[in-house]
């Protein structure tokens, strides 16, 4: 059976001004922090991108069961006597936090930071790991 759709003409204005005023498209001096999360039996291990990051500009928490990434990358020293004809590099405060759906134990993460990756092990708690049951012949 064929469906009949309803054409509706869209204003492309109306589309522009919905993309520009699209929240992660504000200026602003925060930016998030791009990572990936995968999950297996023992825990999960988090990766964020932190290009142009020292060790040192970046702070790690997890409390509630919520690790938060914060930091802050500092702008260049404007030179005077140049003309930027082009200056896109992130620059201010970052922050991302993310929530696990199941109970961490929190004195056992482990963070490794090179060449700009922040890699994470988060160990889920032993009481939420899977636990294999032994079975007795009788």
């Amino acid at each position: 059976m064929t469906r009949i759709v309803r054409w509706n003409r869209v204003d492309p204005t109306a589309l522009f001004e919905e993309f520009v005023n699209r929240p992660a498209l504000r200026w602003s001096n925060e930016w998030s922090v791009a990572l990936d999360v995968a999950e297996n039996e023992e825990g999960y291990l988090v990766k964020a991108n932190l290009p142009g990051v020292t060790v040192d500009d970046v702070e790690l928490t997890l409390e509630d069961n919520v690790l938060t990434i914060k930091g802050e990358v500092k702008a260049d020293e404007a030179i005077e006597e140049t003309q930027y004809h082009v200056r896109e590099r992130r620059t201010g405060s970052f922050s991302r936090s993310v929530r696990f759906p199941v109970l961490v134990n929190s004195t056992a993460v482990t963070a490794n930071f090179e060449n700009g990756v922040l890699s994470l092990h988060v160990p889920k708690a032993e009481e939420v790991k899977p636990k294999r049951i032994e079975i007795k012949a009788v």
